[in-house]
């Protein structure tokens, strides 16, 4: 969360952290993957949406709107709470498409987005393909132009509830460059199978584009002109992504420490061993240092400074790999109750796992980051 929230953004913070701490405490989470295919209610989600959850990122105009004016940051108040509390729910996908619709001229999408907004509608981001072009930004679907239709041809993976969304944004590419596309899922040609993932809380899917034709209405943008808006799209779920991952890492920290100050050994509790006092301040190190470049990374975007892409890409990176490690410390120290189902703390590890690999691993944004410092350096 950000460390110096305004009234409003803290007052909006703590009403979405009581309301899922009520409506979707652990019971009910355990519950829900066992029970629901969706991995969600669909009422939960509705109320979500009258909370604001998914109107953050869309111009007043057009439905929206922001609690301090930086929509992003806001979102990343909510983003934060659903990783603390190992919540349901298709946050990040539905915010990234409803911004891209909001920001686009004309109505063709007003149906979908106004569905988004209040929770009647689900639509996901169809961004990563399939191996071998799984890498970060190595688009191989296909968006061919064929008169007043559009053809997609490609696999989709992961694609996070593709089975509970009636609307796919699909990134594709064309003779020109990144195209993107609207497209229905009941759409003939187009096939969801399910994906098996570690994260409890979420669901993904593989999604196969079989020469799916769509109107050119489904367009979103220019074709061969959508480079610029991927790009925002990355940068905004990679934000939204670190900040759900700190909130992974908090609770299970806030746990573990909890658990050390219960727990007795030799009449003395855990906590007051100078040995595990040295790997609690390791731990309390990552994760205020894990707050601070991801709410950089969230203002930087939210902002449009010029080195938030770097930002962004420091962040992923180091929430992702350092997050995982933090995160089995946690187990360790929590001694054998911690690697049993039972317990809670793997509900955030397995969050955490997931987010890691989502919108490009550790060595890819390395690697981005490497490039894009390279780039300026040639340009200056």
């Amino acid at each position: 969360m950000l460390i110096t929230p305004t009234d409003d953004q803290e007052f909006f913070r703590e009403t979405t952290a009581r309301f899922l701490a009520e409506k979707v405490p652990v019971g009910e989470v355990r519950r829900i993957h066992e029970e629901v295919a969706t991995g969600y209610d669909s009422a939960y989600w509705r109320q979500g949406a009258e909370l604001g959850w998914t109107s953050l990122l869309v111009s007043e105009e057009r439905g929206g709107g922001s609690i301090s004016g930086a929509g992003l940051v806001d979102l990343t108040l909510v983003a934060y709470e659903f990783g603390r509390h190992a919540a349901p729910g298709p946050l990040l996908v539905t915010n990234v498409v409803a911004s891209v619709l909001s920001a686009v001229d004309g109505d063709q999408h007003a149906e979908v987005l106004a569905g988004i907004l209040d929770g009647s509608v689900v639509a996901t981001w169809a961004y990563t393909d399939k191996r071998p072009h799984d890498g970060l930004g190595d688009i191989a679907l296909t968006v061919t132009a064929d008169g007043d239709e559009l053809v997609l041809d490609g696999v989709k993976r992961p694609v996070e509830s593709a089975d509970s969304a009636s609307h796919a944004l699909v990134t594709g590419r064309s003779a020109g460059g990144l195209t993107q596309v609207l497209v229905p899922l009941d759409t003939p040609g187009i096939t969801v199978v399910a994906m098996t993932g570690v994260d409890m809380t979420r669901r993904f899917s593989e999604v196969r584009f079989d020469g799916v034709r769509v109107p050119a209405s489904a367009l979103v943008g220019e074709v061969g002109g959508a480079a610029a808006q991927v790009e925002a799209q990355l940068l905004a779920a990679v934000v939204i992504t670190c900040a759900e991952s700190v909130g992974a890492m908090q609770a299970g920290f806030d746990i573990t420490v909890e658990y050390a100050f219960d727990r007795y050994s030799f009449g003395r509790p855990l906590a007051s061993y100078q040995a595990l006092k040295h790997r609690f301040a390791d731990d309390k190190t990552v994760v205020e240092a894990s707050h601070a470049i991801s709410d950089a990374a969230a203002a930087a975007v939210a902002a449009g400074a010029p080195d938030a892409a770097d930002l962004c890409s420091a962040a992923k990176d180091y929430t992702g790999d350092q997050g995982v490690d933090l995160l089995h410390d946690c187990v360790q120290l929590l001694g054998g109750i911690g690697v049993t189902y039972e317990h809670d703390i793997h509900l955030f590890l397995r969050r955490q796992s997931t987010n890691r690999a989502l919108y490009g691993t550790p060595q890819e944004h390395r690697q981005r980051l490497a490039a894009l410092l390279l780039d300026k350096e040639d340009a200056a």
